[in-house]
């Protein structure tokens, strides 16, 4: 690297003496596993003609340096780029591809513009380290961020031995205790993960995160990229939003989202089927790889796929259908109103109403499913389309419920609650859920969100609330973004809205005391759900 660190890389080539493409894979997480990672055949990018450069990121396994996520992604693939394109193996063009980290680090290296790169392909990566990463809506995303931390020290080549293996062994295998006591592991992380803490010294746009910002970089990404990203993916925000920024800067962008979450890519979860046409292998993940890379660095014509640049599966539909555009052309807003317990279309009901919520930080509201990635995250027992039954059946859960459709509702795109509460003046959780209620009473999840109030967020104190519960401040506008979907609610299905003040272990608890939240609707306080509905969808 430019600064003498040696990294350590294997080299796959064709067996052929003419100089051929490179496509590079950086990971954290050894390249002694398969070549390609978890989602591409890498012997078949070999076999089609291409060499497959597979890299240990700095400070992993045999590489030099220390690890610090992501801080050197970007110099040390460009570097990496143009160290491969120059070799006489190599023709002189350079594709980056990789899944997760491997994606986010492809496109931060992109921005570089290194010398030879021609094309990338991140798969299920980020738009940033801060939002959408290590928190979302303000809130720290603890299931994963803490989870991912223990467990990539154990597979990242870190060095552990005695004590230190032991002792984060121990830490993985008793993460759902470590959920509730995160600072019981403090210690630990200061030794061996020193950035942890960082991560929990710095919010949301604080300019600590700009040093390893893909959507910082758009101006500068110069080559077509190829996204492809879950409804389930914990990064399906930012992958929307890579596709979305890069696009803005006239750069040829394409994007694929499919019934998935971050590690499940069949399909198949353990409450719901989608297909055999969701599967990954079935659609052919390592096709549209070598179909992007051949067009961009072969020169070669398109495949037999969609001209269009975006293809979704709609879920509820179970199919793939190709569009133009993301956010997609020819949605409308289709707005149901909290109205009681209802959700009702139309104006906004003129009597007002209130319900008060108790959060309890000893007992609060847990993650059932959802864009997550904790420790089930590999059989899907603990992400995707969950039943949410039970987690209804708590007195701490709101749930507005809509009338039985009489014709299919297709939802494509952002969806956002707009929420009047009174919080606590120690602060507060909002977090809201799109349910898609089956006639057979199933709730099955779509997509989830949160918004974090700070204490002090409500301006100033009021009379007592419904039931005599103290409510400190008047009401305020809170905006949850819930997520985005492609989703048809079938004939005979409702649409419901669960709003609770919390969803742990995803998120951190807040506030660590027990506090009362009173959620507003109706008369001077609209509270609503808004849905992008495909017009003849």
């Amino acid at each position: 690297m430019r600064d003498g660190v040696l990294l350590r890389a294997d080299l796959y080539r064709p067996d052929t003496a003419e100089a051929v493409p490179v496509l590079i894979r950086r990971t954290p997480y050894g390249r002694a596993g398969s070549p390609g990672g978890a989602s591409v055949d890498g012997l078949r990018l070999v076999r089609s003609g291409y060499a497959l450069l597979v890299q240990d990121v700095r400070g992993r396994f045999a590489s030099g340096g220390a690890f610090e996520p992501y801080w050197h992604e970007a110099a040390d693939g460009a570097d990496t780029v143009a160290w491969a394109a120059g070799q006489p193996w190599c023709d002189g063009s350079a594709g980056l591809f990789g899944r997760s980290y491997e994606g986010m680090a492809a496109l931060l290296a992109a921005g570089e513009r290194p010398a030879g790169l021609r094309a990338v392909a991140p798969h299920a990566a980020g738009s940033g380290f801060d939002e959408g990463w290590t928190r979302q809506g303000g809130a720290f995303q603890l299931g994963f961020v803490l989870y991912w931390v223990l467990y990539d020290l154990l597979l990242s080549g870190a060095g552990l031995t005695g004590p230190d293996l032991a002792e984060v062994t121990a830490a993985v295998d008793r993460i759902d205790e470590l959920y509730a006591d995160p600072d019981a592991v403090a210690d630990l992380l200061d030794r061996l993960a020193p950035y942890y803490r960082e991560w929990l010294r710095h919010p949301t746009g604080h300019p600590y995160w700009n040093r390893a910002a893909p959507r910082d970089s758009y101006p500068s990404i110069n080559v077509p990229v190829l996204n492809l990203t879950g409804w389930y993916d914990i990064f399906l925000a930012g992958a929307l939003e890579n596709y979305r920024g890069i696009r803005r800067q006239g750069v040829e962008t394409r994007l694929v989202v499919g019934p998935w979450s971050h590690c499940v890519t069949g399909g198949i979860f353990p409450q719901r089927r989608y297909g055999l046409a969701a599967d990954e292998r079935e659609l052919d993940v390592t096709g549209l790889h070598l179909d992007h890379f051949d067009r961009h660095l072969r020169g070669r014509p398109a495949g037999a796929g969609p001209a269009d640049p975006v293809r979704l599966f709609l879920t509820g539909a179970d199919e793939w259908r190709a569009f133009p555009d993301w956010p997609v052309p020819g949605t409308e807003e289709h707005v149901l109103h909290l109205d009681g317990r209802r959700l009702t279309p139309g104006p906004a009901p003129s009597a007002p109403g209130s319900d008060v919520i108790r959060h309890d930080p000893a007992d609060p509201v847990p993650t059932t499913g959802g864009a997550t990635a904790l420790p089930g995250q590999f059989t899907g027992g603990d992400c995707g389309p969950l039943d949410q039954r039970a987690v209804e059946g708590r007195d701490d859960v709101l749930c507005f419920t809509g009338a039985p459709l009489t014709a299919p509702l297709t939802v494509v795109g952002d969806t956002v609650l707009t929420v009047y509460v009174t919080p606590d003046a120690a602060g507060a959780d909002v977090t809201g859920k799109l349910v898609d209620v089956w006639p057979d009473g199933r709730a099955e999840l779509l997509c989830d969100g949160i918004h974090r109030l700070a204490p002090g967020a409500a301006p100033e104190p009021e009379a007592p609330g419904a039931g005599g519960t103290p409510t400190p401040g008047r009401p305020v506008a809170v905006t949850v973004r819930l997520g985005a979907i492609g989703h048809v609610f079938r004939t005979g299905h409702r649409v419901r809205l669960e709003v609770a003040a919390g969803n742990t272990p995803r998120f951190d608890v807040h506030p660590r005391v027990v506090a009362h939240h009173t959620v507003h609707h109706g008369g001077d306080h609209p509270s609503r759900l808004l849905l992008p509905r495909l017009a003849g969808g």
